[in-house]
């Protein structure tokens, strides 16, 4: 399996995912021209991990993202559908005890109701053949006055930003990954995924249908990414059910 298309089967997906996993994160440092630490910054921010909370990173890939959130003192369980990258991920942070690798489903979580403080997920949603599924799924296992932030490609608003960008993606990354990645033909199908995935006011109007309140988003590089934000009300202020 070299890559899997815009269908989106699961085990295609987790497949392309397990031959890229090694060579994942340089490859994509050099795609994203060094803003990708940067977005992990302002993601973890946004996501204002504390000492003592439980935080729950899905497509945590190999663990780069969850390392951060654990610099806080949260114990931060790092998911992934990937068995390569969580390969990756337990050997690279053996030595963190504030971080725990799970194999998992976005759209059916190993975990309970009302588990994590926060839940954030960064490049993965696009990824999930069933992405309001997922979000239901966030929603669930976040407790009450609890939070999700999530970091993903978006559409620039700006027409000669997003004309520029998506010839980027059409005819100049094909290139870079050639020279980067262990897997070239897998990041056709990320580029065609990024291209195909909704724009911002969509996604924040998919979180207000799974149940979420204070609803927000905050564009990153031009647009280019977006950083997407929701909380669940207090318990005793909840008047609502989050959508199936």
């Amino acid at each position: 399996m070299n890559r899997a298309d815009l269908g989106k089967q699961p085990a295609e997906v987790a497949a392309m995912f397990d031959e890229v996993s090694t060579h994942y994160d340089r490859t994509n440092a050099v795609l994203s021209m060094g803003n990708a630490a940067l977005w992990r910054i302002s993601t973890t921010k946004a996501v204002a991990p504390r000492a003592g909370e439980r935080i729950l990173d899905i497509a945590a890939g190999t663990g780069t993202s969850s390392a951060a959130l654990a610099k806080s003192g949260a114990h931060i369980v790092a998911a992934d559908f990937s068995e390569g990258m969580i390969r990756v991920g337990r050997e690279r942070h053996a030595g963190n005890p504030n971080i725990e690798f799970v194999q998992a489903d976005a759209t059916a979580l190993p975990f309970k109701d009302a588990e994590f403080d926060a839940v954030t997920i960064s490049f993965g949603l696009r990824n999930v053949v069933e992405p309001k599924k997922a979000l239901a799924e966030f929603y669930r296992v976040t407790k009450p006055g609890g939070r999700v932030v999530i970091c993903e490609f978006s559409t620039p608003p700006v027409k000669p930003i997003r004309v520029g960008y998506f010839a980027y993606l059409e005819h100049v990354m094909p290139r870079i990954v050639k020279l980067a990645s262990s897997n070239a033909e897998a990041y056709d199908y990320l580029g065609e995924s990024i291209a195909a995935w909704p724009n911002q006011p969509t996604l924040s109007s998919w979180l207000r249908e799974a149940g979420y309140s204070n609803v927000a988003y905050r564009n990153l590089t031009l647009g280019i990414v977006a950083l997407h934000r929701g909380g669940i009300k207090p318990a005793d202020s909840q008047s609502t059910s989050p959508a199936s």
